[in-house]
């Protein structure tokens, strides 16, 4: 499990997806109505119920859900929740609610890249109803006392932070990067075909900069300290990991190749050397350097290469792949 700092008012939950600790954490806030941030996939219910259990929480106790986006990875168990529960409201961007209703095209999305492990991976996804979503846009207030809601886009164009003002905490989701131990560097989520590099840097640059807290908290995975030092530093990924695939991208496919396989080896690694190979092996598997690697690929060819290509806020296309 996470370290829990002293008194922070949130607890981290490792919902052990896959039967691998350290790689999804949802959040549970003691507020005075009970709330969740980002419960997991649908497979990791028994063990997110669990948890909770531990803090004499039951499911049927929660009251709000908040949701930094939509990924099966992040949101995937939401409409098993609220089907437990009808008087849980699920909070979510405006552009990302539909995709909670009618979670089709997100799961064919994401069946694609996942093939045959989709079902082990994510389970089963069903829709939220609408009444049970309370979806907001900039400019709306917040949705809950004391929680203040920034658009965060670049891994997904619907991407939310939550700060959790009283206790000066940020749940980031993805935008500031796969952190999973205080001594790894943060690791740039970036699949197909929702990453938008700009849209990244300009949230890490201007929406983030200003912002204040005691620690931030993503959902891969724990609490970290050091926000701006971090915010810098995946900033500085992100032009890295983009120079490289753009080089490559001029070279040719050979050369494209074979950066793909050295991203994929530095990050094992770069892994390897804080946690045993068995468990970055499985964790690749899932949540795959190569997959990052085209994302920023995919960005790339949309928007410097052969112009650009329409999407939905789900982060679906034609022949796309799901995110994380």
């Amino acid at each position: 499990m996470p370290q829990r700092p002293e008194n922070l008012g949130a607890v981290p939950l490792d919902v052990e997806h896959d039967g691998l600790t350290g790689v999804i954490c949802a959040y549970f806030l003691e507020t005075p109505e009970p709330t969740l941030v980002d419960p997991g996939p649908s497979t990791s219910l028994p063990m997110l119920g669990r948890r909770l259990a531990e803090l004499d929480v039951g499911l049927e106790d929660l009251r709000h859900l908040l949701l930094t986006h939509i990924h099966l990875d992040h949101a995937g168990a939401v409409g098993h929740l609220v089907k437990e529960n009808p008087r849980l409201t699920v909070h979510v961007h405006e552009k990302g609610a539909l995709h909670l209703i009618e979670p089709d095209r997100l799961v064919a999305s994401t069946r694609r890249t996942f093939g045959d492990a989709h079902e082990r991976l994510w389970g089963d996804v069903i829709p939220v109803p609408g009444d049970q979503i309370r979806a907001w846009s900039p400019g709306d207030s917040w949705p809950l006392p004391g929680i203040r809601p920034l658009p965060t886009p670049g891994h997904i164009d619907h991407h939310l932070a939550w700060e959790a003002e009283r206790i000066g905490v940020l749940f980031t989701g993805d935008v500031m990067g796969v952190i999973l131990a205080p001594e790894t560097s943060a690791h740039p989520p970036t699949p197909p075909p929702a990453v938008d590099l700009p849209a990244w840097r300009r949230t890490l640059d201007e929406t983030l900069a200003p912002v204040e807290v005691e620690a931030f908290a993503p959902t891969h995975f724990g609490f970290h300290g050091e926000f701006h030092a971090r915010r810098r530093e995946l900033r500085a990924c992100l032009d890295e990991v983009a120079d490289r695939v753009r080089r490559a991208m001029r070279e040719g496919e050979g050369a494209e190749k074979e950066d793909q396989a050295a991203y994929h080896r530095e990050t094992t690694d770069e892994l390897e050397r804080h946690f045993p190979p068995e468990w970055v092996e499985r964790y690749l598997a899932t949540f795959s350097p190569r997959t990052d690697w085209k994302g920023v690929r995919f960005h790339l060819s949309r928007t410097e290469f052969t112009g650009e290509v329409g999407r939905d806020s789900s982060g679906a296309l034609p022949g796309g792949e799901g995110g994380s």
